[in-house]
């Protein structure tokens, strides 16, 4: 058993991650800037400003592991809180290794490599094209740089596109669930020819609490199917597989730019690791 901090734990994904760590067994802590009353009670839930606490390894209880997923604005790639927060998230996790935090698994993204074709492995050259890639990509190299100098496990957990029901999220599927709760029969969308790696909530929860669960693999590591698909493809089939009766506005809006045609994670770090679960 291991005492896992949990940061953003009272987000969309970070609830999801939170049960299933719980789930497994692992005593976790679950630091949380507002609400709390949806996330999982079996955690110790800590209700503050993680940037505000001057030790917050004494703070959390001296956790074994940080798994620091607390982000503003992810669904907002342009927002300037993402380079005002930047010192902010180095500083906290510079004291949690400072003061002796020996695994650092922090979650990245995959608009950390900015426009790119084809599957991204570990080494994949990064050219972010948005504030959020740029400070992600940032926070990667430095706390690769901070776990480097205080040999502490680093585990860089790159997310792709997460498919899940829940109507409070800012994905398109939560929008499209948001939508078909309040009645709309139509969804503006795009064309939707993209391909990208999606990846079920409730898997993208398994894979991440399985990588913090372990040490042997390392590093950057895509929390993906490793499997393209197309974009109008996935989401007909998610309206389908829920039952929604809302339909698919085609090319009411543009694609953005800056967004890949076909790309997906390559997966052979997180078969590894599930493998151990087996």
């Amino acid at each position: 058993m291991m005492k896992i901090l949990v940061t953003g734990a009272n987000g969309y994904l970070g609830t999801g991650v939170v049960k299933q760590l719980c789930d497994d067994g692992q005593t976790v802590v679950a630091a949380c800037h507002s609400r709390t009353d949806i996330v999982d009670s079996r955690a110790e839930i800590k209700q503050c400003d993680i940037f505000d606490i001057d030790n917050p390894y004494e703070y959390f209880g001296k956790p074994d592991v940080l798994l620091h997923m607390a982000w503003r604005n992810g669904f907002v790639h342009n927002d300037h809180s993402h380079i005002d927060d930047l010192p902010k998230h180095y500083v906290f996790i510079k004291k949690m290794v400072d003061a002796g935090c020996k695994q650092i698994a922090v979650l990245g993204t995959m608009h950390e490599v900015g426009f790119f074709e084809g599957s991204i492995k570990e080494d994949t050259p990064t050219h972010p094209e948005s504030l959020y890639g740029i400070s992600k990509d940032a926070l990667r190299n430095i706390t690769k740089l901070l776990c480097k100098n205080a040999d502490a496990t680093f585990q860089w957990l790159r997310g792709y596109y997460i498919v899940g029901n829940s109507e409070h999220g800012c994905s398109i599927f939560s929008k499209i669930t948001a939508a078909e709760k309040n009645g709309q029969e139509s969804f503006p969308f795009t064309m939707g020819i993209n391909q990208w790696d999606f990846i079920n909530y409730e898997d993208f929860a398994k894979q991440v609490a399985a990588t913090v669960e372990q040490k042997e693999v390392n590093g950057v590591i895509n929390i993906c199917y490793g499997r393209p698909e197309k974009l109008a493809d996935r989401v007909e089939r998610f309206i389908k597989e829920n039952g929604y009766k809302i339909k698919l506005d085609y090319g009411k809006f543009p694609d953005r730019p800056y967004d890949s045609k076909a790309v997906w994670g390559d997966d052979k770090k997180i078969r590894k690791i599930m493998s151990m679960r087996e």
